[in-house]
């Protein structure tokens, strides 16, 4: 296999393994375990086969043409950087697994978990070999997404919900701010490719684009890695399960942000905006967090706020712009990743075997569990940076850069004041985290006796702890050319020289180590009496909480700043709604098309009186409809149904066909389901009475009657203006000559929406799929209220059932108001599929088409519904139209990644002639498949519509059962949920 094969295994394994987890038994967890760990094990395995290929500044590059027109393509891009990346994500990933499958209860739903951390594994790979900036900003939202449905694992917990919430408002801010920002970034490039964008560091540098670019990266950044003042949100994260908390925060989630610091490092770092912005924050974080991490009781809050501190390091190193604080930082995310991977399981353990995370019930455990409180103390001493462990090493490595004298007399003093000081607070938290729980008195109270954990429920941390002391003892050999290959990706081929030897003799950056570790266990002692009392939260800064000040934030944007924006502009009625839409569009359109119109020459040549008088029929008909609205709404709608025929004969009678047919079925189609839910509208009820409510009543027709005018001349206008031009070259030119010869048919207008233009038209079908979902999720509930029907209607259904047994369903009453035959009705049914079929079929030459037939089908299922009732359509038809709408994407969907598989473009198509006996040559073409997505689609969002809608209409003042397809409900309560099939 070769080496682009693999790569895209690695992104596409996670995905398909989670939706495999997802349907495994509940009682599998270990078959759950063995594939999660299996995929994790081959990514790695992977990672380890193509290192040699990125050692010395390769990169291992695939690209998977998909919008090659708009420069938008799957570019899988691996270099030493995010290989290193790869490595944690995969290597960390499979420890965590194996300890999940002994954390995890056997009561839990362990498949939703492995099928979340699957998904959320992919997406995190997918981001650090992401080759296009937007295709890295898709997966960044997607590890936020996947990380809000882990963190709130345990929805039943209300600090999980609050969690996930709170982490996916934060990061999600933060990745709209990213979009935003690599669009400017791409916009001034000319390109989304990274190769090109971090090729172009001087041209980013120099553009007055940059700073907006860069506060908008950033935005990104520092709310994924929690820098301050987005800190806030990982401490609250931490009420996901501790495999979860072990993962997100030490070498994935939280490592995004400063990933992506590193990854635009190239071209954003170097100039004064981006030194005080960074340092600043990485700085504030750095001590901010090191303070509050001493003070909490929480084992899982102490390491948070811990890992806070460290990102904060590696973004204060980031900022420096320096080659070698490059170098620090790229070192010390991987040995963070390595003990605070081990210190979260840790704490997993402690709180498994006791009961408990409190430190204020913890203590003497080591005489209890003396394995694991051993592995423990080593992963602390690296995190406080005790010499010979890893993090000693990056530490040194940032001393030695804060101690750089620069032209700032601040930034001299401000540096290695706050690294020293932020060293010396995490000394405090490691011995706290260490004194505290495994050394003093017994323990008393815990709700179990502790005792060490399973063998292999320990290994990982044995494999990570022994990482930490291999790399602080030979660094040379163990991470030296593996370092060194993600640095030369980063900062180029002229890295200055930097050593990983352990004793770099006497100096000053051994001195502020010194300090550090002798002033943390000083002051560690000064406030053991103080931390004894158990006293929650840091002092002085106790009651600055982030949730406090998030909530109340979102208090104030959804409930304060929305309920004057609701007085303001919102209204329970669709008129003003409507008038507000129709009002913004027109000064939207005004402000686009001013001076852009040019001259518009009105000319009467080839005027023809018969197509005027048709249009002055049109324009009568919606007057009427307007004026009649008022009075009867039925024959409002009629009239609408005119302006509808008037239009499908213009489009007649300027050769368009295939959009008259379809005009007249959606007509046919959207009448029938206005029918249905016209009747549950609020009447209008005007107090003619009142001379002052008549006459506010007049003043707002006249005025929706000139917005009308006024929106219907400006498309009028801008129409005539269209149609009018003199394009010297045309784009019609181009499909009237390649229709055939590129797309297999020789109707233009279906080949254009499901070949050149299939895109779009996946994306509309998902529009409409989406649409008719949300109908049926809103009505699925709703009751209307009872006075929606005024009395004699009332009456008139009560007595239709009166008439007849109870068990009858409602529907059979909708031959009462037609008074046409149901028998005829149902005997239309294969006459509906034959044409169905026919229009399909001849699609591709001929006006038809998938829309088109499937609108025609949903025609058929409606007959059915108003001529047999509900009952009949579920007892003979059984129709599952959510099951219409997932077969339809997903035809179209495959038909787009089977041409990827042939190494083509996305929905690229292919055509040839089929020899069929009896018959001879057929035309046959991929689009057919993708135009049957379409017609499954359409078919199911139509007839879900209809049974949201019927749902309501069928149901019965008495009889309180209703035989809806696919909805069913033995009992239907007003609060009861409705359940799809």
């Amino acid at each position: 296999m070769t080496s682009s094969v693999l790569l895209t295994l690695v992104l596409v394994l996670p995905f398909v393994a989670s939706l495999l987890a997802a349907v495994l038994p509940s009682n599998a967890r270990n078959a759950e375990a063995w594939l999660a760990g299996t995929v994790a094990l081959i990514g790695l395995g992977v990672m380890i086969w193509l290192f040699p290929q990125v050692a010395d500044g390769g990169v291992v590059r695939h690209e998977i043409e998909w919008i090659p027109a708009l420069g938008l393509n799957l570019v899988l891009r691996l270099d030493g950087f995010s290989w290193l990346f790869g490595v944690l994500i995969t290597g960390v990933g499979f420890l965590v697994v194996l300890y999940a499958r002994y954390y995890m209860s056997p009561k839990d739903p362990v498949p939703r978990f492995f099928a979340f951390f699957l998904a959320f594994m992919g997406s995190m790979f997918g981001l650090v070999v992401s080759g296009n900036i937007i295709q890295l900003v898709v997966f960044w939202e997607l590890t936020s997404i996947t990380s809000f449905l882990l963190i709130g694992y345990w929805f039943h917990l209300s600090q999980a919900r609050d969690g996930a919430r709170m982490a996916l408002t934060v990061t999600g801010l933060g990745g709209l701010g990213l979009l935003v920002g690599m669009l400017i970034i791409g916009n001034i490039v000319g390109s989304y490719d990274l190769d090109v964008v971090l090729a172009s560091g001087d041209l980013i540098r120099e553009s007055s684009l940059y700073l907006p670019a860069l506060l908008l990266v950033l935005l990104g950044a520092l709310t994924k890695s929690a820098q301050f003042p987005f800190h806030f949100w990982l401490p609250h994260a931490m009420a996901a399960p501790t495999p979860v908390s072990a993962y997100l925060h030490s070498a994935t989630m939280v490592k995004a942000g400063v990933f992506l610091l590193v990854r635009f490092w190239p071209v954003l770092a170097g100039t004064d905006a981006w030194f005080w912005i960074v340092t600043t924050a990485g700085l504030a974080t750095l001590i901010f967090g090191a303070y509050a991490a001493i003070f909490q009781t929480d084992l899982k809050g102490l390491l948070a706020y811990s890992t806070i501190s460290h990102l904060g390091l590696i973004t204060t190193l980031l900022g420096m712009s320096s080659p070698l604080a490059t170098v620090a930082a790229i070192f010390h995310i991987a040995n963070h990743a390595t003990f605070k991977a081990s210190l979260f399981m840790a704490a997993g353990i402690i709180d498994h075997e006791t009961g408990t995370r409190d430190i204020r019930k913890l203590s003497g455990l080591f005489k209890f569990m003396p394995y694991t409180a051993t592995l423990a103390m080593v992963a602390s001493a690296a995190m406080a940076g005790v010499p010979l462990l890893n993090g000693f090493l990056s530490k040194e490595m940032f001393f030695a850069e804060t101690a750089v004298r620069d032209a700032n007399p601040f930034v001299n003093f401000a540096l290695p004041v706050g690294a020293t000081l932020a060293s010396m607070f995490a000394v405090v938290y490691s011995l706290r985290f260490v004194h505290g729980v495994f050394f003093g008195p017994p323990p008393e109270g815990l709700s179990k006796v502790p005792h060490e954990p399973p063998a292999l429920m320990r290994r990982p941390i044995e494999i990570l702890v022994l990482a930490c002391l291999l790399v602080g003892i030979i660094p040379g050999i163990t991470i030296g050319p593996y370092l060194a290959a993600a640095v030369v990706s980063v900062t180029g081929p002229d890295t200055p020289y930097y050593s990983l030897s352990v004793w770099h003799g006497f100096n000053f950056a051994l001195a502020m180590s010194g300090v550090a570790l002798v002033g943390g266990v000083l002051l560690y002692l000064a406030l053991f009496r103080y931390l004894a009392r158990g006293i929650d939260g840091p002092p002085i800064i106790r009651q600055l909480k982030g949730q406090r000040i998030f909530e109340r934030v979102m208090l104030t944007v959804t409930s304060k700043w929305s309920r004057s924006l609701e007085r303001i502009l919102g209204t329970r009625r669709l008129q003003p709604q409507l008038f507000l839409l129709f009002f913004a569009a027109i000064v939207a359109a005004i402000a686009v098309t001013t001076g852009r119109l040019g001259t518009i020459n009105l000319s009467l040549a080839g005027f023809d009186p018969a197509f005027a008088l048709l249009w002055l029929v049109g324009i009568t008909c919606a007057v009427m409809a307007a004026h009649q609205a008022k009075f009867h709404r039925l024959v409002s709608l009629v009239l609408m149904g005119g302006t509808g025929i008037v239009t499908c004969v213009t489009f007649v009678w300027f050769s368009a066909p295939d959009l008259a047919v379809t005009q007249l079925l959606v007509e046919i189609v959207t009448t029938v389901l206005i029918l249905l839910g016209l009747r549950w509208l609020p009447k209008r009820v005007e107090d003619m009475r009142n001379e002052k409510l008549v006459r506010q009543a007049r003043v707002r027709r006249y005025r929706d009657f000139g917005l009308a005018g006024v929106a219907g001349l400006g498309m009028a206008v801008l129409s005539y203006a269209v149609m009018t031009r003199q394009i010297p070259e045309g784009i019609s030119a181009f499909f009237l000559e390649n229709s055939y010869s590129l797309g297999g048919g020789t109707n233009v207008v279906n080949v254009m929406l499901v070949d050149f233009r299939a895109f779009d038209t996946m994306g509309e079908i998902t529009v409409l799929g989406i649409v008719a979902l949300t109908v049926f999720a809103v009505l699925r509930r709703f009751r209307p209220a009872a006075d929606s029907i005024d009395k004699p209607e009332q009456q008139r259904i009560q007595n239709a059932f009166d008439a007849r047994s109870p068990e009858r369903e409602l529907g059979s009453t909708v031959n009462d108001y037609l008074l046409i035959p149901s028998v005829i009705m149902q005997w239309m049914f294969p006459v509906i599929i034959v044409l169905s079929a026919y229009l399909f079929l001849r699609g591709h030459d001929q006006p038809g088409g998938g829309f088109a037939a499937g609108i025609v089908m949903s025609i058929g299922f409606i007959l059915q519904y108003m001529a047999g009732g509900t009952r009949w359509v579920e007892d003979r038809l059984r129709i599952l139209p959510v099951l219409w709408i997932g077969t339809g994407l997903l035809l179209a969907l495959f038909v787009g990644v089977g041409s990827q598989i042939l190494g083509y473009p996305f929905m690229t198509t292919a055509f040839q002639y089929a020899e069929i006996p009896f018959i001879g040559k057929v035309p046959m073409a991929s689009a057919l498949f993708f135009d049957l997505g379409v017609f499954s689609l359409v078919v199911g969002a139509t007839v879900l519509i209809l049974i949201a809608l019927a749902h309501q209409s069928v149901r019965s003042p008495k009889v309180q059962r209703h035989a809806v397809q696919p909805v069913r409900a033995a009992e239907v309560s007003s609060d009861a949920p409705v359940e799809t099939r």
